[in-house]
């Protein structure tokens, strides 16, 4: 799927985590369509020595209208202001709701830990992960820029008798 690709600092970064995470036991990778992740799962994956699996699930946030607009230009959007708010309640104008991502994520998850039984990679969105610690911690999803979840960063969610914990938050590769 076309879209945004690794800027030179970007590759970097998911080099160093391919490289992090080498020496991890990690039996499937799965990525967001979109190209940013998929290169990112592309290096993990040569790395694993497992192919890249494509979820939609997986995907980023659909902005609706917003989509390719900058910060700055959001800046003064009453709208933008109350989604960064109130996460919980709020939808992108011809979008998607934050709740709905949370879902779709959260269902994907446990369906992957069903089909697997060995540790997988998945390569996501910022938004994305927060939506998933957020559900795992009982965190509100008005919460959800309370903690930082940086690019090429490794969260890691364990779960064992359906029960789903945190088990790291945002380690940083360099």
């Amino acid at each position: 799927m076309p879209g945004l690709r690794l800027t030179d600092a970007g590759t970097r970064l998911a080099e160093a985590l391919a490289a992090r995470l080498a020496g991890e036991a990690i039996e499937a990778v799965e990525a967001s369509p979109l190209e940013r992740t998929m290169d990112t799962a592309a290096r993990i994956a040569a790395a694993a020595g497992c192919r890249v699996e494509p979820a939609e699930a997986l995907i980023e946030i659909d902005f609706g209208d917003w989509t390719g607009r900058s910060f700055d230009e959001l800046a003064d959007d009453p709208d933008w202001h109350f989604w960064n708010a109130r996460r919980g309640a709020a939808c992108c104008p011809g979008g998607e709701r934050m709740a709905d991502v949370q879902a779709r994520f959260v269902d994907h998850l446990f369906a992957s830990v069903g089909r697997h039984s060995g540790a997988i990679a998945m390569v996501t969105h910022c938004d994305i992960i927060r939506a998933g610690v957020a559900h795992v911690l009982g965190v509100p999803l008005d919460h959800v820029h309370r903690f930082e979840v940086a690019p090429a960063s490794i969260t890691e969610i364990a779960i064992h008798d359906g029960q789903p914990r945190v088990v790291q938050l945002n380690e940083r590769v360099h």
